[in-house]
C-alpha cells in the first residue's frame, strides 16, 4: 500500500479577470507522505496561498482549475461532491492560519469554541472539555481547565497561536496544513511555535503541509522543500540537499538573501533584482529569465521539472550539460 498521503499532479489553476486570465499555478506537482513534513517556500505571489485554497476547495468564485488533480488518499478533491469535502475539512485535513489574532471569534471563549470544533464527535459535552483542556496542556498552555473560560483577547500573540495549533489537531487530522503560522509572531516565540509543532507532529504522527517565506524555519522543521516562483515549481527535494546543493539559480539567491546566512555586516541586504513578471502576461520561456544572472540564450525555451538524482528536481537548462557548455 502506498504511503503517499496527498499527491498534487500537474495542477493549474487560472483566475479570470477583466485583464485576462492570471495563469496563478501552472503545472504544478509533489506529494506529502504519512508522516512527513513538506515545506512550501518563495516569495510573496508566488502561489503558496492559491495552492492551499486549491487543496481545500475555498476557492474565489472567479477561479478556475485548467489542469491536474489533487489527490488525498486516492480521491481527487476537484472531484468530490461539496458535502464529502466539507466533511474532509477540519477532520481528515485541519489549517492553522497565518494571523494569530484574526483566528478566533472575538465574543465566544475558547472552550466553546473548541466544543464547538467538536460537533462531530458523539462524546458528552463534560467529555469534549475534558479533551479541549488537555489540547491546550499539549501546546503548552499553562492551567487549561481555567484558560477554557477565558476569552481570545486575554492572551497573548504566541498562546492564540498555539491554541489554534490545538484546535486545528483536535480531530487527529492526517493533514494539517500550516499557512506561514510564524510570521506574526517574535522570533523567541517562532523558536518555540515550531519546537512544539514538531513535537505534536510525531505525537499525532500526522504530515504537514508547511508554507512559509523563512527558510531558517523551513530548514529547522521539515523533511523537504518544494521552492515556487511566480506559480510554479522550480526546484524539490530534501531539505539538506537544497539548502547544502541548490541547483536553481532562484534558489541559491534565496538562500543567499536570508540573513542567517551573511556572514558579515552590511549597510544594505541584498535582494534579488527585479520584480516578479505579471501572470497575466507572462513572458516566454524559463519565468526567472528576467531576473537571472546565469541567464542565456536557451532560456527562451521553458525548462522541463527535471530529475538530477533520486528526490532532487529543478527546472533550469543549466543542468542540462548539452546547453549549459
Amino acid at each position: 500500500m502506498s504511503d503517499t498521503l496527498l499527491e498534487i499532479d500537474r495542477l493549474s489553476v487560472d483566475y479570470e479577470t477583466a485583464r485576462g486570465d492570471l495563469k496563478a499555478l501552472r503545472d504544478i506537482s509533489f506529494d506529502i507522505r504519512k508522516g512527513e513534513i513538506v515545506g512550501i517556500v518563495g516569495e510573496s505571489g508566488c502561489g503558496k496561498s492559491t495552492l492551499i485554497s486549491s487543496i481545500l476547495r475555498l476557492t474565489a468564485p472567479n477561479t478556475r482549475f485548467r489542469q491536474g488533480e489533487v489527490r488525498f488518499k486516492g480521491q481527487d478533491l476537484l472531484q468530490l461532491p461539496k458535502r464529502k469535502m466539507r466533511d474532509l475539512r477540519g477532520a481528515d485535513i485541519s489549517i492553522v492560519f497565518q494571523d494569530p489574532m484574526q483566528t478566533h471569534n472575538p465574543v465566544l471563549s475558547i472552550g466553546r469554541q473548541m466544543l464547538d470544533i467538536q460537533h462531530r464527535s458523539n462524546a458528552t459535552k463534560t467529555e469534549k472539555w475534558a479533551r479541549a483542556a488537555q489540547m491546550l496542556g499539549a501546546v503548552g498552555i499553562p492551567d487549561p481547565e481555567a484558560r477554557l473560560d477565558q476569552f481570545p483577547h486575554e492572551f497573548s500573540g504566541g498562546m492564540r497561536q498555539r491554541i489554534a495549533i490545538a484546535m486545528a489537531l483536535m480531530s487527529e487530522p492526517d493533514l494539517l496544513i500550516a499557512d506561514e503560522p510564524t510570521t506574526a509572531l517574535d522570533a523567541t516565540l517562532e523558536v518555540q511555535i515550531i519546537e512544539r509543532l514538531h513535537q505534536l507532529q510525531q505525537e499525532f504522527d500526522c504530515a504537514i503541509l508547511f508554507i512559509s517565506h523563512h527558510l531558517g524555519v523551513i530548514a529547522e522543521l521539515c523533511d523537504r522543500v518544494v521552492v515556487m516562483y511566480a506559480g510554479t515549481v522550480v526546484e524539490s527535494g530534501d531539505v539538506r540537499e537544497i539548502f547544502h546543493d541548490p541547483k536553481h539559480p532562484y534558489t541559491r539567491r534565496l538562500i543567499d538573501c536570508d540573513p542567517g546566512h551573511i556572514k558579515e555586516r552590511a549597510r544594505v541586504l541584498p535582494t534579488i533584482p527585479g520584480e516578479v513578471p505579471d501572470l497575466a502576461k507572462l513572458p516566454g520561456g524559463c519565468i526567472f529569465r528576467g531576473r537571472c544572472y546565469q541567464a542565456m540564450p536557451h532560456c527562451a525555451k521553458v525548462p522541463p521539472l527535471t530529475k538530477l538524482k533520486e528526490g532532487h528536481h529543478a527546472a533550469c537548462w543549466l543542468n542540462h550539460e548539452e546547453t549549459a557548455q
